[in-house]
């Protein structure tokens, strides 16, 4: 029991208490629940993987924006997470495509650059396939701190380097806003 509990602990926002009503609800769930739960698990891990492009969660290789002839593969909206990219895409608005960094930068938890997947930007950028690169990191500190590095990190490119523009509150984060603001953020980015 003790095992389970530490394991549901590493899932984000599950504290102790959480962690243990989640272990115990699957101790009192029948055998047939539990095993569809632990098979759930081992099929997600198995059939899911990172896009070799832009580091999307997906299935087929590459993603389904990267593979889409109608998208502008010149335009690149750079997210910290994959869950950011469906409140982007509820707009209807953006038609380029996406590298997602799984992360933003902090030094207080050991984030630097080397842990998210900023080399792989650097190739695309290097290729000379990417015109322009929409930060779309959270307006967090962390936030600001990766589109600040990334900005800087191009800066010498040919590369136009915009921001989204605020819309979004500070201090939230993109997959929770709403089609208009995330709209209003994307129309008003701003070069950096």
């Amino acid at each position: 029991m003790a095992r389970l509990i530490d394991e549901l602990k590493k899932l984000p926002s599950v504290g102790s208490k959480t962690a243990q009503r989640f272990a115990f609800h699957i101790l009192r769930s029948s055998d047939e629940d539990a095993e569809q739960l632990a098979d759930a698990i081992r099929h997600l891990k198995a059939s899911l993987h990172l896009c070799s492009v832009c580091n999307n969660i997906t299935d087929i290789d590459p993603c389904t924006y990267c593979a889409n002839p109608t998208r502008n593969q010149r335009l690149v909206c750079v997210v910290e997470e994959p869950t950011n990219i469906a409140a982007i895409e509820k707009t209807r608005n953006y038609n380029g495509v996406y590298h997602v960094l799984h992360g933003a930068l902090s030094p207080l938890h050991g984030v630097g650059p080397e842990q998210l997947r900023i080399a792989s930007l650097e190739r695309r950028v290097e290729s000379g396939s990417v015109d322009e690169l929409i930060l779309a990191t959270n307006p967090t500190v962390e936030g600001e701190a990766t589109a600040t590095y990334i900005s800087r990190l191009f800066k010498g490119t040919p590369v136009k380097i915009t921001r989204i523009a605020t819309g979004v509150p500070a201090g939230s984060d993109i997959e929770y806003a709403d089609e208009v603001t995330m709209q209003k953020a994307i129309e008003g980015r701003r070069e950096l």
